[in-house]
């Protein structure tokens, strides 16, 4: 929604005031969100890169924690809603918020900020807009369609960012003018975002100026009448009151004002991965291994040299050359030598690049073990899959999905160290809660009842255990399909 839209901006005048109390209840939202969000599941773009998940995620959950501190976030938005974010492996600058409190996020975006400020900044007005209820009372102008068709106008909206063709495919006659008209936010809406998601910042751990040089940000690429890589700007237009209700949140003078935030090294190595997973192409990943050879390159920042190599190192591993990936991996390490945070993401990148090239075991050398982290999770498992030795990780998956059960990537790998071990009834179970996580209830049925069909041919004391699990997630699964179908 909102900023996922790439159509242009409604009459203002159509939208409701802020002070308009019609708006979805908080569980009609949830449903709409949930049924969206299943479809964007299957989009090819969408990418659960463990390391950008992590990273991104932090910052989300950063925000959350301060909007429930400062009472902007209610108990019944917190409880209700999902509050998951979502990446897309589009090089477009991009950041929408979806009914039921969901989160979509570009690479594009991730690549473009120079610091975890600016990013903050554009989670932390999407947040605002979630939790003022700015997107439940847009799509309740449209309370006369049905919520199917509701849905079906945000899917087109967001199709719009990437193909102006296909979301034309998906609305016919005055639905692409109802579209336009629910699908952007207001200017008053579009300041209050702005006026809370500043108040985030500071108790979250991130610097207020970030909001302020993201908004400089925007406004030079608006300066440059936009090109199409930025349709944050489409969906969020800049207006001179919202840049002066910015700037005049920062201290007076020139001594009191903030200078410019510098780069952190971690920041700068995961904005390099993003701009890599972007799918750039090849010339794109030939320049950038060939930026550390460069004149002057030495004399850079860190910052500018750990993206440098980071790029160099995880675009030669595209391209499979390992050699070159190994050799920019070590100069990663030379220049993040004594940050912590940034070791931590050479050395996955260098785990990444043995995997990568057919070296399991190593991955397992470099990796430590019971870090309790998703990244260093995701790849030891498919290192020990790799390897034939799946019962070491077994009980740390099944430890994270107890408290992560809608992590559909860790179920799926749960289920193939469940396979690799002949357990077949566990493994069942484990891909039909993968297919739960992504609110694909119909693909979950069917695994349950696969499960069912097992279970009647074990005499397994450990299956009957299972067995009923199965029974009653099936049950319940059953339930939401119907809900499902009722609505349409």
């Amino acid at each position: 929604m909102g900023a996922g839209t790439a159509l242009p901006a409604a009459a203002q005048a159509s939208l409701p005031t802020l002070g308009d109390g019609s708006a979805l209840t908080t569980g009609e939202e949830r449903r709409l969100g949930d049924r969206i969000i299943r479809e964007l599941y299957r989009d090819p773009d969408y990418i659960d890169d463990p390391v950008l998940v992590e990273y991104v995620q932090g910052l989300w959950q950063a925000l959350l924690a301060a909007a429930r501190a400062r009472g902007e976030l209610s108990p019944e938005l917190d409880e209700r809603f999902a509050w998951e974010v979502l990446l897309g492996r589009d090089r477009t600058v991009n950041a929408f918020a979806l009914p039921g409190g969901y989160l979509g996020v570009h690479l594009g975006l991730i690549g473009v900020v120079a610091t975890r400020d600016e990013l903050a900044s554009v989670l932390a007005h999407e947040l605002s807009h979630v939790t003022q209820r700015h997107i439940s009372r847009l799509i309740a102008q449209q309370s006369r369609q049905t919520p199917l068709l509701v849905g079906a106008m945000v899917l087109a909206a967001l199709a719009a960012s990437k193909n102006p063709g296909a979301a034309q495919a998906m609305m016919v006659g005055g639905q692409a003018v109802a579209i336009q008209n629910q699908l952007n936010f207001s200017r008053d809406m579009e300041r209050e975002a702005d006026r809370i998601g500043y108040g985030l910042m500071e108790p979250s751990g991130f610097a207020p100026q970030g909001f302020v040089s993201m908004f400089d940000k925007l406004q030079q690429a608006n300066r440059l009448n936009d090109n199409g890589s930025w349709p944050y700007l489409r969906s969020h237009p800049l207006t001179t009151q919202r840049m002066a209700d910015m700037h005049s949140r920062q201290p007076p003078g020139g001594a009191a004002a903030p200078q410019p935030l510098p780069p952190s090294l971690e920041h700068a190595m995961v904005a390099a991965r993003a701009r890599v997973l972007a799918n750039p192409g090849v010339d794109a990943l030939r320049l950038w291994i060939a930026e550390p050879q460069g004149t002057g390159f030495a004399s850079q920042p860190a910052a500018r040299r750990a993206a440098g190599w980071y790029t160099a190192a995880l675009a030669s591993s595209q391209l499979r050359d390992f050699a070159a990936a190994r050799t920019a991996q070590a100069k990663l390490d030379e220049v993040v030598r004594g940050d912590a945070a940034a070791q931590r993401q050479s050395q996955r990148l260098a785990a990444e690049i043995e995997f990568a090239a057919g070296q399991p075991e190593v991955v397992l050398q470099r990796l430590p073990q019971g870090t309790g982290l998703r990244p260093e999770l995701v790849l030891r498992t498919q290192a020990l899959l790799r390897v034939g030795r799946p019962a070491e990780i077994t009980g740390a998956l099944q430890t994270w999905v107890t408290t992560h059960p809608h992590d559909a990537t860790v179920w799926q790998l749960l289920a193939s160290a469940w396979h690799a071990q002949g357990q077949p009834l566990r493994a069942v179970r484990a891909e039909a809660e993968s297919q739960a996580a992504r609110y694909d209830y119909a693909a979950a049925v069917d695994r349950f009842k696969a499960g069912q069909d097992l279970a009647r041919k074990s005499s397994s004391a450990a299956d009957y255990i299972e067995a009923s699990i199965i029974d009653t997630r099936l049950r319940a699964m059953e339930l939401l399909l119907k809900e499902q179908a009722a609505e349409r």
